[in-house]
């Protein structure tokens, strides 16, 4: 059974940073995409970062130069280093992933995922 679990979230304030981090257990697959999608109420999932098996990575437009994905595969671990943060930036934060490789193809169909967490909220005050 697959399981991701997010973790790093919290306040902070404009111009500051955080890493979150998703350990992904039971996934057995070479190929994937796993990705970063944020969500806020009554708002609909907005891709944020993917990353392929491929290494294609790609970005939300809002957040590029901003954030970072990156993977350690020998510690099935996702994270996203957040940079510059801004108000807008608040929502619940979720990692997700996916048995087929296509960073570039899921970051605009965040629905899509097979695998998804539960989710770390982030709060940007300003």
């Amino acid at each position: 059974q697959v399981q991701l679990v997010e973790s790093g979230g919290g306040s902070v304030q404009t111009g500051g940073s955080l890493t979150l981090s998703c350990v992904v257990t039971g996934y057995t697959s070479k190929e994937y995409t796993m990705a970063w999608f944020r969500q806020t109420p009554g708002q609909g999932r907005k891709g944020i970062a993917s990353i392929d098996s491929d290494t294609t990575t790609a970005y939300a437009d809002a957040v590029k130069g901003r954030f970072a994905i990156s993977v350690d595969n020998a510690k099935n671990t996702l994270y996203l280093q957040m940079n510059s943060l801004k108000p807008e930036d608040t929502a619940m934060y979720y990692c997700a992933a996916d048995p087929v490789a296509g960073a570039e193809w899921f970051l605009v169909r965040p629905s899509q995922y097979k695998y998804v967490g539960q989710g770390t909220q982030v709060t940007v005050s300003s």
